[in-house]
């Protein structure tokens, strides 16, 4: 037996985030201006911090934080060799979240394996309610940050940081957990049919208690509003986007979705949330009566896609003169969605019978977090624009 064969996967992988947290604790100690400074606080947690202060930047002088609010203050302060940071990602953070992502399914794989559970689609679709709820969640942090200055609000700093990316995964993540033994429990007890079932119920009464949050600062708030309109669009734009795509595929290239099944449609609504939420808050916000206009863009890529249709419109404005198709008209968000219905597209068709068959819990796993990076981001904008913040 070879010496990676004795290797026990487990412990390589407790091992590996062991090894990564000390380095980088050992290195905050030792070479505070690179790893802390440069790294941690400007990619990080600073973003975390301005976002928990509802700032527009934050600036890290001398190891203390100073807090600016307005863009001009911002633009001031961000000289060269500071360590400046705004709410929201970069391509460094998201980065690091990809990869933080696929380490943490790599643990709940090997959890699974434990208890030999999560090989069925059944865990899938139990999950899904969570991924709203992540969502959600972001949003009553959103809430809090739109309250005016004298407001008294419920969660401040510190506690309103795990409400925010990157703790609002780990938040939800151990909320998940939680609930999952739970469902364990109720099914070996015999209350429920099955630990989905129960896994399910929790995760659905989690998002209703938040949604009902969000819906007294609605009632007895004047910096929330409810536009009813947005989520009925997104949702039923989404599900038209979904089965127009699934039928192309049904009728042209049925070979693509032959090993995800129904679990296809699921990746494929949960990336067409994220690109029609974006969509409609990005290009037709103020027409549909959001009293701050259109939502800004909170993701390089985006911002990026956004620039891409900008250029495109201006394009086609030349060509046209806009007597043919107004370049206000075509919007700016479409590449976005674009992006988001091909990658899914391309997920489905990567999952071929093969991986289902050989290693069902594995792949169960990767869909789980495919459609969980759209769900989620799709869920916070589309309740963004639904009340109005």
């Amino acid at each position: 037996m070879s010496t990676l064969q004795r290797i026990d996967p487990v412990r390589a992988w407790v091992a590996t985030v062991t090894t990564v947290v000390v380095a980088l604790v050992v290195g905050s100690i030792l070479f505070p201006n690179v790893v802390w400074d440069g790294f941690l606080w400007q990619y990080l947690w600073g973003p975390v911090y301005a976002d928990a202060h509802n700032a527009a930047c934050v600036v890290l002088e001398g190891g203390s934080p100073t807090l600016y609010y307005s863009s001009a203050d911002c633009a001031a302060a961000n000289s060269p060799g500071t360590v400046y940071s705004e709410p929201g990602y970069t391509l460094v953070s998201e980065a690091v979240y990809a990869v933080t992502l696929v380490v943490a399914l790599i643990g709940v794989y090997f959890t699974l394996q434990r208890f030999d559970i999560g090989d069925e689609p059944e865990f899938l679709y139990g999950l899904l309610p969570f991924m709203f709820f992540g969502g959600a969640l972001r949003v009553v942090e959103d809430a809090l940050d739109a309250a005016p200055a004298e407001a008294s609000i419920p969660i401040q700093y510190p506690w309103n940081t795990f409400l925010i990316s990157p703790l609002i995964y780990f938040t939800v993540f151990f909320v998940t957990v939680g609930a999952l033994f739970v469902g364990l429990y109720l099914d070996r007890k015999g209350s429920v049919e099955s630990y989905h079932q129960g896994l399910a119920a929790i995760g659905t009464g989690l998002l209703t208690l938040t949604l009902a949050s969000l819906g007294v600062f609605a009632v007895t708030t004047d910096y929330v509003g409810f536009y009813p309109q947005i989520p009925i669009i997104v949702l039923l734009g989404s599900a038209g986007v979904t089965l127009l795509t699934w039928r192309w595929i049904e009728e042209n290239k049925p070979a693509i979705n032959r090993g995800t099944g129904a679990i296809g449609l699921a990746v494929l609504f949960a990336h067409a949330v994220d690109g029609v939420a974006n969509v409609v808050g990005i290009d037709w916000g103020g027409e549909l009566g959001l009293p701050y206009g259109d939502l800004v863009p909170k993701h390089p890529i985006n911002r990026a896609m956004i620039n891409l249709g900008d250029a495109f419109s201006d394009i086609v404005a030349t060509l046209t003169a806009d007597a043919i198709v107004p370049a206000e008209f075509m919007g700016h968000a479409w590449p976005f969605l674009l992006l988001k219905v091909g990658a899914a597209v391309g997920v489905i068709w990567l999952f071929d019978e093969t991986i289902f068959d050989e290693s069902p819990r594995y792949a169960i796993i990767l869909m789980i977090g495919i459609i969980a990076v759209g769900l989620g981001p799709g869920t916070r904008d589309m309740l963004r624009a639904t009340f109005g913040i």
